[in-house]
């Protein structure tokens, strides 16, 4: 009769620290079920955050691990995803069929927040999420641009808004309502409710994650979407330069007001390697994001380099991760992805769903 038993099993995985985590697999609750069978070990892990382009990888730490254990001869692991809705702001609920939000967010324009926000909305769906974008910059829409997409939605009941749809991505914007040179010449007001009703009345499809571009700074949009839209998490576009960093701050504390958690710091533009001769150059500074990051208690999520490429099929509307998934660019899109959708999974679950509606009759 085996000595072997479940503490043993689980200490050995424990001893496995996932990278976007941060954190072992049994102290997360990652770990669902482990079945022994002698010799035989079979382990059952459903992850919080998308994993698909990853998922061998953790299976393969687990199996060593466990395989390592006095008494195992051996283990197979399997590895599936279950992507939950989490907390909002206290006031707020979440809004149907869309589980997570997840704002975009710079303090300034011209850091490439709207190509970041493209190209991580892509990676999550790479990763097995289903996800939508929502370009909430209302006075300058790129996200029409961006995704290839032309055409108005449709409205099958009048009121409501079909999200138009590209590369497994579900999108609305203001955009696909004008006509691409037409300034929209509103006042703040106007803008909030144009921004509230391309959010809720939208048929948004089952999403995990919904990213919303938000437009720069912290003026009318960004406080109506801290105070009446139900965002999870934040992530905070930069560059390493100083006017770009004093800015991001102004963000970053705008989300700490109204108690939006921020996910972590993104740095856009980090390092310039040069096409012809492969020198690497800061042209804006160096590592302010991460400096940030550390000086707020955050996580930096990742640098992006300074590429003509990434210009270059975000412009044509073929995003970099759809358009070279395997070059190093889409690599670091995928992997912030997955650090910034980790980070939410750790964070508490909302059980408003759960709730039943309670309706009060006069009889």
């Amino acid at each position: 009769m085996s000595d072997l038993t479940r503490e043993a099993v689980e200490e050995a995985i424990k001893s496995y620290i996932e990278p976007h985590l941060e954190k072992d697999l049994v102290s997360t609750k990652s770990v669902k079920d482990i079945q022994i069978d002698g010799g035989n070990v079979s382990v059952s892990i459903v992850m919080g955050f998308p994993v698909k382009t990853i998922k061998d990888d953790i299976a393969a730490a687990v199996k060593a691990a466990v395989e390592a254990v006095d008494g195992v001869s051996s283990c197979e692991v399997n590895v599936d995803m279950k992507i939950d809705a989490h907390s909002v702001q206290k006031s707020l609920k979440p809004i149907d069929n869309v589980k997570n939000i997840i704002a975009v967010a710079s303090g300034k324009g011209g850091v490439g927040k709207s190509t970041t926000a493209v190209n991580l909305a892509l990676a999550l769906a790479h990763e097995g999420a289903r996800v939508g974008v929502l370009d909430a910059d209302i006075y300058g829409p790129s996200q029409p641009r961006m995704l290839g997409i032309s055409g108005q939605p449709e409205s099958k009941d009048g009121t409501t808004l079909e999200p138009m749809t590209s590369y497994d991505l579900q999108a609305m914007s203001i955009g696909f309502l004008i006509d691409e040179e037409t300034p929209m010449i509103w006042r703040g007001p106007m803008v909030t409710q144009a921004l509230e009703q391309l959010l809720n009345d939208t048929n948004w499809s089952e999403l995990d994650y919904l990213v919303i571009d938000l437009p720069p700074g912290t003026g009318d949009t960004q406080l109506t979407l801290a105070q009446k839209v139900p965002v999870s998490g934040a992530i905070v576009v930069t560059t390493p330069q100083d006017i770009a960093l004093l800015d991001a701050r102004k963000g970053f504390k705008m989300f700490e007001k109204v108690e939006v958690p921020v996910l972590g710091i993104v740095e856009n533009m980090s390092i310039h390697i040069c096409s012809n001769c492969g020198h690497e150059e800061h042209i804006f500074g160096e590592g302010g994001g991460g400096r940030m990051a550390e000086e707020y208690g955050v996580d930096f999520l990742g640098a992006l380099p300074l590429e003509l490429r990434i210009r270059e099929e975000t412009d044509s509307g073929k995003p970099t991760v759809v358009a070279e998934p395997d070059a190093r660019p889409s690599q670091i899109y995928r992997e912030i992805a997955r650090k910034a959708a980790a980070k939410l999974a750790l964070q508490g679950k909302s059980y408003a769903a759960k709730f039943p509606n309670i309706v009060i009759q006069n009889n």
